[in-house]
């Protein structure tokens, strides 16, 4: 069976629909098989949670630093090359 794909979705959204599934699945009113799908689908958001915070973090340590070297530096330069590079 082929992995389904989902569209990348932005942190907010991805926050929204998780709330949406903790209440759905809190109220006890769903199958043992649709609890389950709910749950992978709440973990694949963690993680897309996760690393969009992952990511802003990385940005804003690459801002800190440049900022002490006084170099001006705007957010929308830094490539995810840059962004690896931050320990």
């Amino acid at each position: 069976m082929a992995k389904k794909t989902r569209k990348s979705i932005n942190f907010e959204a991805a926050i929204a629909e998780l709330e949406s599934l903790v209440e759905e699945m809190e109220q006890g009113n769903i199958s043992l098989e649709d609890s389950l799908k709910k749950f992978e689908r709440g973990i694949e958001l963690t993680r897309t949670c996760q690393q969009a915070l992952q990511e802003a973090e990385q940005k804003i340590q690459m801002l800190i630093e440049k900022k002490q070297s006084d170099e001006v530096v705007d957010v929308d330069d830094l490539d995810q090359s840059d962004a690896e590079a931050v320990p």
